[in-house]
């Protein structure tokens, strides 16, 4: 009997999901728990496995369908028995509503197609009778050019009768008639030059989520963005001369993101209004900090969070950073894993970014955005030094975090990255 693979629940939030890609085809061979599609959710994607070994029998939904939660999209025969053998012609599975059109076509094209065995009756036909008066079926397929009697066909030799419950192949030299609704060839749209191509890609879920949160958050928000620099000459030099140990202690590597939670968090203790969010007309002050780490993925943007970030050391939250971003290029990301988050932080200092304005990820008050480390001329003591400076930007909710407390909340991250040992006295 026929294993049934259906779409499993992602997310208390999530009722449909969009199918991004079958891995396997139909007719392969599959093990138990091997991904067999790639699943697209508004948060994440991931990886749906074979719930039992055997032979791909079926797939019922086609890429880029969207199928709601528990649906059924595929069949697997255990043990590697194939299904039941499917006629030659069979089509493959298509969304509901999608096979009308496409199969309905040629026989209308049939059914429309003048017996060509009497070509110069069939001119005086069109000559003497006007479209209006012809069969309703025939005057929807005739295009423009048919029904001028300069391009009536010419002479034919009639087709062999096709035998009784087959179509009767069209003439070879026959045009091809216009589609309904289609136009002319003299209102065809050109080809496109050479080097001007389009192509059309459908939005994936998780863009589309991407895109609409960050509409979201531009029409409902009051955001404002403030900037800062921070010389990095202390981290850097921390990391150098702990880095063995460290990674000998606990396996990973000390990264720079581990030492922004920290300062964030002691910047967002002493101002709590960036750890709030709007709700209606009240304000939600939060006394724990749960840290958005924003990801880029081959799929999107994707932002896991560190719940209770306050409780984890510098390993620990170096060794989660690590995890999430593996598993986020594997599209292993559970969905819960996406939920929250009371403030994010974001790094384009990856990519080689200098300076940007971040957007606030909804229903947060704040977003920290790091960028990449430079070295530039400064003043210290009143000499010229070159200096490893990175700039910093915080975007906030102006609705409940007015200017004094953005300046001052990056006054405190610049405080402390400067002078690590204060993550350690809390001072």
């Amino acid at each position: 009997m026929a294993v049934e693979v259906k779409i499993p629940e992602v997310g208390e939030s999530i009722v449909e999901v969009q199918i991004g890609q079958w891995l396997k085809a139909k007719g392969d061979e599959v093990r138990k728990d091997e991904p067999l599609a790639v699943i697209e959710s508004e948060k994440a994607n991931f990886d749906l496995p074979a719930p039992e070994g055997g032979k791909l029998s079926r797939i019922l939904c086609q890429a880029g369908q969207t199928v709601k939660v528990g649906a059924t999209i595929a069949q697997i025969e255990p043990g590697g028995e194939s299904g039941p053998a499917e006629p030659a012609s069979a089509q493959p599975a298509e969304p509901p509503g999608a096979e009308a059109t496409p199969r309905a076509e040629p026989e209308l094209k049939a059914k429309a197609s003048p017996a060509p065995s009497r070509p110069e009756r069939a001119s005086t036909r069109t000559k003497e009778s006007p479209p209006d008066k012809l069969k309703p079926e025939l005057r929807e397929e005739l295009s423009p050019s048919e029904e001028r009697p300069s391009e009536a066909p010419t002479t034919q030799p009639e087709p062999p009768s096709a035998p009784a419950g087959q179509r009767r192949p069209l003439p070879e030299n026959r045009p091809p008639l216009a589609a309904k609704g289609a136009p002319s060839k003299a209102e065809a749209t050109p080809l496109a030059a050479p080097g001007r191509e389009e192509e059309v890609v459908p939005m994936s879920m998780l863009r589309r989520t991407v895109a609409r949160r960050l509409v979201e958050a531009q029409q409902t928000m009051a955001m404002l963005t403030t900037f800062n620099e921070v010389d990095m000459g202390a981290v850097q030099t921390l990391r150098q001369q702990r880095q063995q140990a460290f990674q000998q202690r606990y396996g990973i590597k000390l990264g720079l993101m581990s030492f922004f939670v920290k300062a964030s968090i002691a910047a967002l203790k002493e101002l709590p209004q960036l750890n709030a969010e709007v709700r209606g007309d009240d304000i939600i002050y939060r006394n724990y900090f749960d840290i958005g780490v924003a990801i880029a993925t081959p799929q999107g943007l994707v932002v896991p969070v560190l719940p209770n970030a306050e409780r984890l050391s510098f390993a620990e939250v170096e060794k989660a950073i690590a995890d999430f971003a593996r598993r986020a290029k594997e599209r292993q990301l559970k969905p819960e894993e996406l939920k929250g988050g009371t403030f994010t932080i974001t790094n384009g200092g990856v990519f080689g970014s200098l300076l940007s304005t971040p957007l606030i990820n909804p229903p947060q008050s704040g977003i920290l955005g790091l960028h990449a480390i430079a070295d530039r001329p400064v003043a210290r003591e009143g000499s010229v030094v070159i200096r490893p400076m990175m700039y910093v930007a915080l975007t906030y909710d102006h609705r409940i975090v007015d200017g004094r407390e953005a300046v001052l909340f990056l006054c405190r991250i610049k405080e402390v990255i400067e002078d690590p040992a204060r993550m350690l006295i809390e001072a």
